[in-house]
């Protein structure tokens, strides 16, 4: 019997990765609400996908930290906490404080290339002005996203790229929820473009210590600017 055509066995897998993107956008968004429940049949009708690739997406996003399972409730988007924050805080503090060295010492001239185009692409996009202002808050998330993985991505281990895009990954979630909680007013407050412009500073000049210690003080700002908005109690609404 002659095998099944290549892109009949392919298409259970991208349609479970189709899921999963869709999933993960809308979870990193804030379109899917943390702690909110994942009904496989409010998917279906959500992203007009059947039950098999919806299964497997839930199970893979489970495995990423991003959806949670409970046996009596079934799947639901993973909730948010202080708690969890400043864990998260540690972590990628620790990672990039490993990072940023080892892009400084071993980031050839394209990286240093990608370093200037990713930050010029983000200083071009502008702040969102309020918790509606969707579009901005995308555009300026994927910029900023390019431009922290611009810095590090000199390091030369995947494995440590890894680590570091699931992490983002999970700072992303808190960094959405705080952008549409806050008020035009408040958004304004800091000047994250001068903290990015300091930091892509010491990195291209090679200045290893000060390097991670302006990202240290960039991570802990964002954590205090969002931990306002946040529950002290890991599994608390947000």
């Amino acid at each position: 019997m002659a095998p099944p055509p290549a892109e009949s066995a392919a298409e259970p897998k991208t349609l479970a990765r189709q899921a999963q993107n869709l999933l993960r956008h809308d979870i990193l968004s804030g379109g899917l609400l943390p702690g909110e429940r994942l009904r496989t049949k409010a998917l279906q009708t959500r992203y007009g996908l059947g039950l098999s690739p919806l299964r497997e997406s839930l199970q893979r996003l489970s495995a990423e930290g991003l959806v949670v399972m409970d046996e009596q409730r079934g799947f639901s988007v993973a909730p948010v906490s202080l708690d969890e924050l400043k864990d998260l805080t540690l972590a990628r503090s620790s990672l990039e404080s490993i990072m940023l060295p080892l892009a400084i010492a071993h980031g050839d001239a394209g990286w240093e290339a990608n370093i200037l185009a990713a930050f010029h692409r983000l200083s071009r996009a502008p702040l969102p002005t309020g918790p509606n202002d969707d579009e901005a808050a995308r555009q300026w998330e994927l910029r900023h996203r390019a431009f922290h993985a611009a810095l590090v991505a000199g390091c030369g281990s995947p494995w440590l790229m890894r680590l570091h895009d699931q992490l983002v990954d999970q700072t992303e979630r808190y960094r959405m929820i705080r952008l549409q909680r806050m008020s035009k007013r408040k958004l304004k407050a800091r000047d994250v473009h001068a903290e990015h412009q300091g930091l892509m500073d010491a990195v291209l000049e090679r200045k290893a210590a000060q390097s991670v210690a302006l990202m240290r003080d960039h991570l802990q700002a964002t954590f205090e600017a969002t931990a306002q908005w946040l529950p002290a109690q890991t599994g608390s609404p947000a």
